[in-house]
């Protein structure tokens, strides 16, 4: 018994017909015919019930047929992960990713290539921007999914890809005035108690300087009640109605059914989150440039 022999008998099974299967493997009716007799022989049972048109298998060829479906399967996943090997796409890739980012699409990404390339054991991380940043750049991580609170995009031993703008929302308490409105402009928050989600640990990061800014074009400095990196509690003290609020669109859009929270579009020009993919130009690892091609 050979691959050969089940490929065919799978395609006359499926076909119901020796010369269409024939016909898939560009070899002749008649070759055909005589692996799937010399099969039997071996199995010493008949698969084929030749007397019926169109053919049709016997019981023991329908049983037949589910295992040698699941026997090619095998052999073609070996093969592939044998190739995988081959071409240096074992191993491990490690990913960074900013606070809040799990919410994303990035496990939709992630679980794809897992699947593609099950060799590859991919391990993730999550921390502030600036550690990101200092931990691609102690080659701690392959890549990292942040914002950039660091300038890193003026250093040129990196590469990357803008992964999305993401729309910026205003969370608020259920009861607060605003929290009926279809959207808000940041100068429509001025005077509010800012719960500031910053992606940094530093208090004044590239990134921060940049939303500051947005708040001195809105024509006020903002009251910045409480600064932290980590979401979770933002959000908490949001619903315990301390303050508001502004979030990237990719940690509010799953929060359906929040309790005591109500999102609202924030609009505006520069009203975004620019998150991006950043690895070393160096870094020639086969697995990482897949991961890159798929991103």
């Amino acid at each position: 018994m050979n691959i050969n022999q089940l490929k065919y008998f799978i395609a006359v099974a499926e076909y119901q017909s020796f010369t269409k299967a024939a016909n898939q493997y560009y070899i002749s009716q008649t070759a055909i015919t005589q692996q799937i007799h010399a099969l039997e022989e071996q199995m010493g049972v008949s698969l084929i019930d030749r007397t019926r048109r169109p053919i049709a298998l016997t019981p023991a060829g329908n049983v037949f047929l589910i295992e040698a479906k699941a026997i090619v399967e095998r052999i073609n996943t070996a093969l592939s992960r044998v190739h995988d090997a081959s071409t240096g796409l074992v191993g491990t890739l490690r990913i960074g990713y900013t606070k809040g980012y799990e919410r994303s699409n990035l496990s939709n990404i992630l679980r794809s290539f897992h699947l593609d390339y099950p060799n590859i054991l991919i391990t993730c991380y999550r921390c502030d921007t600036d550690m990101l940043a200092a931990g691609l750049f102690n080659n701690e991580y392959d890549i990292i999914f942040t914002w950039d609170s660091t300038n890193i995009l003026e250093e040129g031993t990196i590469e990357y890809k803008l992964m999305e703008l993401a729309p910026l929302s205003v969370a608020l308490y259920n009861s607060h005035p605003l929290a009926r409105r279809n959207s808000l402009s940041r100068k429509e928050l001025k005077g509010e108690p800012i719960l500031y989600m910053s992606p940094s640990g530093s208090p004044e990061s590239y990134g921060d300087n940049h939303f500051l800014e947005l708040y001195k074009q809105a024509g006020y400095q903002p009251n910045i009640l409480f600064r932290s990196s980590d979401i979770e509690s933002i959000l908490m003290m949001v619903a315990a109605e301390e303050g508001i609020s502004i979030l990237p669109s990719y940690v509010t859009s799953k929060l359906t059914d929040a309790d005591n929270l109500t999102f609202i579009p924030l609009i505006g020009e520069g009203e975004f989150e620019q998150i991006l993919a950043v690895w070393k130009k160096e870094d020639e690892s086969p697995a990482l440039r897949q991961f890159i091609e798929r991103i």
